[in-house]
């Protein structure tokens, strides 16, 4: 054995590996045959409608949506989850009783409850409540329109999701890190807002780009309540020519465009936010993989 010379490593078989490739490979092509083929699917009325104005408005107004649910959602769960973490029991209590409630009802039951919300008061009064005057009356009616009602709805929804999620990040932090910043001088505020929320945010970006991609495709419940977003600008065309389907598949590849650009942006903020952590982390790792792979190899 000592005479032997050390000769180039043997890659192992893998016949199974080779049987599902090319089992997926005649799964695609028949798939895609299937759909090329298939004059049902109407490819040329896809095309047609795919750059519609009226489909484009719908898709304006499905990024507007996302993008102010989103806003409200991270908003109050930063607040909420900052109230969860409070010593104070009261705060603590209420923002526990405001993610069970929010989080265990579902979306859809929640803005049909806000767009219906002039049953209950027909009338919004602000003002100072049981002694004081009246500052201003509103028609309920006219204050909770379809789009502030999709709003109300997805984002206190959205709200008590990033509680949670902001505050699993505010946990990883280690504790440590607070005791540091007592140390010299800072209060809890400036202690959470410039040592604990930037170092969470390597654990709260990834959920948080989750939950903008299910939030795009969360809005297509706000056609439910009549917000002429993606779906419902669909819905309205194929009402009229009963082209379903073909409809169907010009909103799905929308919203298969703007997940991906998403996915993409995601992954750059997550690559920006745990640069550092990257940066100091798999460098040994790659060493000790090297060495590794000399000595199981005999390179020099």
């Amino acid at each position: 054995m000592a005479g032997l010379a050390p000769g180039p490593p043997v890659p192992l078989r893998r016949p199974g590996r080779w049987v599902a490739f090319a089992l997926v490979l005649f799964l695609a092509a028949w798939f895609g045959h299937l759909v090329v083929t298939n004059p049902n699917f109407q490819w040329p009325v896809v095309g047609k409608y795919l750059f519609d104005r009226n489909i484009l408005r719908g898709v304006l107004l499905t990024i507007e949506l996302t993008v102010s649910a989103m806003c409200i959602g991270i908003a109050l769960g930063i607040a909420f989850a900052l109230m969860r973490l409070s010593d104070n029991p009261l705060l603590s209590l209420f923002a526990q009783t405001y993610i069970v409630c929010f989080r265990g009802t579902p979306a859809l039951v929640q803005l049909i409850f806000w767009f219906n919300l002039a049953a209950l008061f027909p009338v919004i009064t602000l003002g100072i409540p049981f002694f004081g005057p009246d500052f201003m009356t509103v028609n309920a009616n006219a204050l909770i329109t379809p789009f502030v009602a999709a709003n109300l709805g997805l984002g206190l929804c959205e709200g008590a999701y990033m509680a949670e999620i902001v505050r699993s990040g505010i946990l990883s932090v280690d504790p440590g890190q607070r005791e540091a910043a007592a140390a010299v001088g800072m209060t809890r505020a400036q202690t959470m807002r410039k040592v604990v929320l930037p170092q969470a945010q390597r654990v709260i970006v990834p959920p948080t780009g989750n939950q903008v991609i299910g939030m795009l495709k969360y809005t297509s419940l706000a056609s439910v309540i009549s917000v002429t977003e993606l779906l419902a600008s669909a819905e309205l065309v194929y009402t009229r020519t009963f082209e379903t389907i073909p409809l169907l598949i010009v909103v799905s590849l929308w919203y298969l465009a703007l997940t991906t650009l998403l996915t993409a942006g995601q992954r750059l903020i997550e690559q920006h936010v745990g640069r550092s952590h990257s940066d100091a982390g798999p460098k040994p790792r790659r060493e000790f993989a090297a060495a590794v792979g000399r000595n199981l190899f005999l390179t020099p």
